[in-house]
């Protein structure tokens, strides 16, 4: 009762702050969930450079046996293709300000650089 009896906005304040049930109306920090998104985000980083990486291993490692040898030139095409499109989807995914607050450049890094691997081999296969 002593908590209901005070002066008007003195008793209403030490009442809410008492009761368990009262909504929380402080603001939550703005890096309050940075471990969790880092988290989720993790995850399609790891996949989207880990397939970059195979593709881009994929078009360094085909040797043409000729110059009348299409089909190692086409997979060679295509290995690129795909490492780029990756990279590419991979910046994308970073660029809005909110993911790049959480997530390092360093995270990124790798899978762009595959990316530059994989546009110069195509200017040397072609």
């Amino acid at each position: 009762m002593a908590a209901e009896t005070g002066d008007g906005l003195t008793g209403s304040v030490a009442r809410r702050h008492t009761d368990p049930m009262a909504p929380d109306t402080a603001p939550p920090l703005p890096d309050e969930d940075r471990g969790c998104l880092r988290a989720v985000l993790a995850v399609p980083i790891g996949i989207l450079t880990l397939l970059s990486a195979f593709f881009c291993w994929t078009a360094l490692t085909v040797r043409p046996q000729g110059v009348w040898d299409v089909d190692a030139y086409r997979g060679i095409d295509v290995s690129c293709f795909v490492t780029i499109a990756l990279s590419t989807a991979l910046l994308g995914m970073w660029l809005p300000p909110s993911v790049r607050r959480v997530v390092p450049w360093t995270w990124v890094a790798p899978g762009a650089l595959l990316g530059v691997v994989a546009a110069v081999r195509w200017a040397l296969a072609s």
